[in-house]
């Protein structure tokens, strides 16, 4: 029942997105109340309690400012775009998985890789460019096609070289890449475009993958095992002759990551439907045109079916948390509550100066992180508070300052998905995980703090 409600709710989303004229937006309402109940009793216990909060605070907000009756199932629906979004971004790592690119890369390693640093190099990058497609996929790929090359070489704590290098690298482009939920709810709501933010972001990404290559790398240590075994070389050369691990093959994916973009890109300037929903649009014929190239259709068909027969039960905690946190943002609204926000946020800026209110921003999201927050979440509460054309900032800037704030998040959030799941790989507790990148985290805030203030000096 939850599988075909959850898919109810997306497919009459992206109908109504298409043909607002059909007015199903209280249909939609009363489908996603009848979710959040339904998600309650299969929700984590925190995802529970989080997500309570959220529904009391509503509940108080509109008993209060006295809201009608009907208003307290009309507030659901916020956020389904993010949801949206969260069910159909997995299926770009079906052709990655089809093409098995992770054999390309075990090949690449047996024949160009002859230090840690270098494989500290390639752990990252290679992480940096699969998260530009596959979201959180991007982490068990990542580690299982890279981790049996780490026994060559003498690293002391190898689940910590790995962790590092791979959260990282896969951290730096969810400032920018469109497919990146927090990118389309961060720009949709300040109102900029997507091509015009990227002249801002992508410096902010390359510093950081920079900067995690300069201090990932630093201790490079030569492979100790010269003569790896007739076992290693048997398989380098059943790589070898498997076109599937061709090293060129690879560069498939820069391909085909630079195509998506172009389209996205091109789709954003000729449509006016909202970015998160263009982009969920264009992911399955964009997906299943590559897994033709492949040659294996049928597969990507047998995959798709899959995911949506599965996705339900493994998004059940998005979509209480996601559907409740958009319950109490149609509060705040209904109730005027952001109004005695902006007041508020006015009053700060106007004590304290643009500068510092920009310097402060980027901590809020990673604050909220270690209370459990996604960042997804933790943008959209702030989104209702900071309206850039009532406070005076470049709605660019704000965006910049949001977006570099939520990937700080989810570097060093214990509670985010991201370091659950990298804990989960590698057996090590989220919180260890989480000081491992706290250095790193500390030094890119800085930069940030920095980037932001000349930024502010020099647009503002």
């Amino acid at each position: 029942m939850l599988r075909v409600l959850c898919l109810s709710v997306i497919s009459l989303y992206l109908l109504s997105t298409l043909m607002p004229e059909w007015e199903i937006s209280p249909l939609l309402s009363i489908l996603c109340f009848i979710i959040v109940v339904c998600t309650f009793w299969l929700a984590k216990k925190f995802v529970k309690i989080l997500g309570g909060i959220f529904l009391g605070l509503g509940v108080m907000l509109l008993w209060t400012s006295g809201s009608q009756w009907q208003n307290y199932i009309l507030a659901f629906g916020p956020m389904l775009d993010l949801l949206t979004m969260f069910t159909l971004i997995p299926i770009l790592g079906i052709p990655i998985k089809l093409g098995r690119y992770g054999e390309g890369i075990q090949a690449i390693i047996q024949k160009r890789v002859k230090t840690s640093g270098q494989l500290y190099l390639m752990t990252s990058g290679i992480s940096y460019f699969f998260s530009i497609f596959m979201n959180l996929a991007t982490l068990p790929m990542t580690y299982y096609s890279i981790r049996p090359a780490l026994e060559s070489f003498p690293v002391k704590n190898k689940e910590r070289f790995m962790s590092r290098a791979i959260s990282r690298g896969f951290a730096m482009p969810l400032i920018w890449a469109p497919v990146t939920p927090i990118v389309g709810i961060v720009i949709t709501m300040t109102g900029v475009s997507w091509g015009s933010i990227l002249p801002y972001v992508i410096p902010l990404s390359v510093l950081g993958l920079g900067l995690d290559w300069f201090i990932g790398s630093r201790k490079s240590l030569k492979m100790t095992l010269p003569n790896l075994g007739d076992s290693v070389h048997e398989t380098a050369a059943a790589l070898e002759t498997s076109y599937s691990s061709r090293p060129g093959r690879v560069f498939q994916i820069l391909a085909a990551i630079a195509i998506f973009n172009i389209i996205v890109s091109m789709a954003e300037t000729q449509s006016s439907l909202p970015f998160l929903i263009l982009v969920s649009l264009i992911v399955i014929p964009f997906a299943f045109s590559w897994s033709v190239l492949l040659k294996k259709g049928k597969e990507f068909g047998d995959q798709l079916i899959e995911h949506f027969q599965a996705f339900s039960m493994s998004m059940k905690d998005q979509f209480f948390i996601f559907l409740s946190t958009g319950f109490f943002i149609s509060a705040i609204n209904f109730s005027n509550a952001n109004e005695i926000l902006y007041g508020w946020i006015s009053a700060f800026i106007d004590a304290a100066g643009i500068e510092v209110f920009l310097i402060i921003l980027p901590l809020i999201p990673l604050g909220l992180a270690f209370l459990g927050l996604h960042p997804a979440v933790s943008l959209a509460l702030m989104i209702e508070g900071v309206n850039p054309e009532t406070i005076g900032i470049s709605p660019h800037i704000l965006t910049v300052a949001m977006l570099s704030g939520a990937v700080c998040a989810f570097l060093i959030g214990p509670y985010n998905a991201t370091l659950g799941l990298m804990s989960n790989i590698i057996k090590v507790n989220s919180y260890k995980v989480s000081n491992w990148n706290l250095p790193f985290a500390g030094v890119y805030v800085a930069c940030v703090m920095i980037y932001l203030f000349l930024l502010e000096r020099l647009l503002g």
